[in-house]
């Protein structure tokens, strides 16, 4: 007889900042829809960029442009192309991922934090690299802005989230967004498709029914 497990996790491995991240949303959000209720959802921020005053050189930013144009064609991804000449864009994403951190430790909002910085960054052309925007950000969501770059600033909230990156980097992942299921501590890679939740959800099915 197969042992009922007692554990089982979904982590979604992503980076605010991250592109595709952005492109993969509504369908990341089906399959949290359609997940069956014994899973936990857990949010991992994996850090695509660290801390960095430079301004991005020009062949990134030129790069970055082109991929937004991309996930644009290919999913109907809506950007604010004017974030390019508003802005001096630097390749700094570990603030926004411990703002994700924080606004969850303080008040439980994560996930809203995540959607904050997406919507600034690609729909308002903010830049979150900047703790200025990131303070306003936690305000819209509720967060007390000048309390989250507080903890921020914290040694032992550092040390916290560069545990989480870690975290991140030791699971069975090749980018991001990842899916990785856990299953009594055993975790496997989920397929994804950036337009098909039905696809990461069999997946899923299928990891459970060999467990």
């Amino acid at each position: 007889m197969t042992k009922a497990p007692t554990t089982v996790r979904l982590y979604y491995v992503h980076d605010p900042m991250c592109s595709w991240c952005w492109g993969y949303r509504p369908t990341w959000e089906a399959i949290k829809a359609a997940l069956p209720s014994d899973i936990e959802v857990v949010y991992v921020v994996g850090g695509l960029a660290p801390d960095s005053d430079s301004p991005m050189p020009e062949t990134m930013a030129s790069g970055l442009q082109s991929t937004w144009h991309r996930i644009e064609a290919m999913l109907g991804t809506p950007f604010n192309h004017a974030f390019w000449t508003e802005n001096t864009p630097r390749r700094s994403t570990y603030p926004a991922c411990r703002s994700v951190i924080a606004a969850e430790a303080i008040a439980g909002k994560g996930v809203e934090m995540i959607v904050a910085v997406q919507q600034g960054y690609y729909l308002h052309a903010k830049n979150p690299s900047n703790l200025s925007v990131l303070s306003d950000m936690a305000n819209s969501i509720g967060v007390d802005g000048d309390r989250l770059l507080e903890w921020m600033r914290v040694p032992e909230h550092e040390q916290r989230f560069q545990q989480e990156l870690a975290f991140a980097h030791s699971l069975p992942i090749s980018g991001f967004p990842s899916l990785v299921l856990e299953v009594d501590g055993l975790r496997y890679p989920i397929a994804l498709d950036y337009q098909v939740p039905q696809v990461a959800l069999d997946d899923i099915k299928r990891v459970r029914a060999d467990y």
